[in-house]
């Protein structure tokens, strides 16, 4: 079944309602990592409910519409897909509590040609239920590896972010703690690639992998820590593309280049030649 460019492009999101607790933004924190030292009150601001901080990447995990590229009717080969990129952009700080509307829409559709794949486009609002007001508008590219050449557009798309060819001006190193995917996954996406040894060698993977969220989370993490002084109400965006796959308990090495109040950043693997994010791209005070 091929892609029906309009149908798809005009896919009908129903509108997610989604209610966290105070209890769900410490189980992200730990998923990402934070309070691998327990003695850091920084990190403690995340992960203890007194005064407790929201990390602002958590609002990857809120008002998620669910795999809806695996209905047959969007005519996506899904068992092909891949993230390839995504982006946030923090309106409002994330409350310690509350409910959010999830509202997600297809913005747009890319031919790449037969044999060459698909670009799938959606952009997804988290909206405050209480005030109506954003708290944070997510982006992301699905690339479908199996479902080019369907006479759609074939541009344009956006650039990647240009890393500056210089030393970097600071660098971040944050370890991931071997349960890292098994705690990760409680946030909301409990794929058994993440989980199970047998299905992450069917898929050619020598162990359960992080989840690509998850490693933005730690980018995230180290830009927070360098940049923000941990002060959430400082990050402002992020942006990625998902480059490589990480292993739990793995150390994750974040090199950042500042340029006024733009962050451009890559995450590589500390001893295995591997960039795992590239193309990093945030904005902070």
């Amino acid at each position: 079944m091929a892609i029906d460019y309009d149908k798809l492009l005009n896919w009908p999101f129903p509108d997610v309602e989604h209610s966290y607790t105070a209890k769900d933004a410490i189980l992200y924190a730990l998923g990402i990592g934070l309070g691998v030292d327990p003695t850091d009150d920084d990190q403690l601001k995340f992960v203890y409910e007194d005064r407790l901080r929201v990390l602002p990447t958590m609002c990857v995990v809120l008002g998620i519409p669910g795999f809806w590229l695996q209905n047959p009717d969007t005519g996506i080969d899904w068992v092909k897909i891949l993230h390839g990129e995504q982006s946030l952009r923090i309106d409002r700080p994330l409350p310690p509590q509350g409910t959010v509307i999830g509202r997600t829409r297809v913005s747009a559709i890319i031919d790449k040609g037969a044999d060459k794949g698909a670009l799938i486009y959606t952009e997804r609002t988290v909206i405050d239920k209480a005030t109506g007001g954003s708290l944070a508008t997510l982006t992301s590219t699905t690339f479908a590896r199996g479902d080019g050449g369907f006479n759609g557009p074939t541009g344009p798309t956006p650039a990647p972010h240009p890393i500056p060819q210089r030393e970097p001006d600071s660098v971040c190193e944050l370890p991931t703690l071997p349960q890292a995917a098994l705690i990760y996954r409680l946030s909301g996406d409990p794929n058994p690639l993440h989980a199970d040894p047998e299905v992450a060698r069917k898929a050619g993977f020598k162990a359960p992998i992080l989840h690509g969220l998850g490693t933005l989370g730690v980018a995230g993490h180290a830009i927070l820590k360098t940049y923000c002084g941990y002060d959430p109400t400082r990050f402002k965006s992020l942006a990625l593309r998902f480059s490589a796959p990480v292993y739990p308990g793995e150390t994750i090495r974040t090199e950042m280049w500042r340029d006024g109040p733009v962050i451009s950043f890559i995450s590589c693997i500390v001893g295995r030649d591997s960039v795992v994010l590239n193309n990093g791209r945030a904005e902070v005070d």
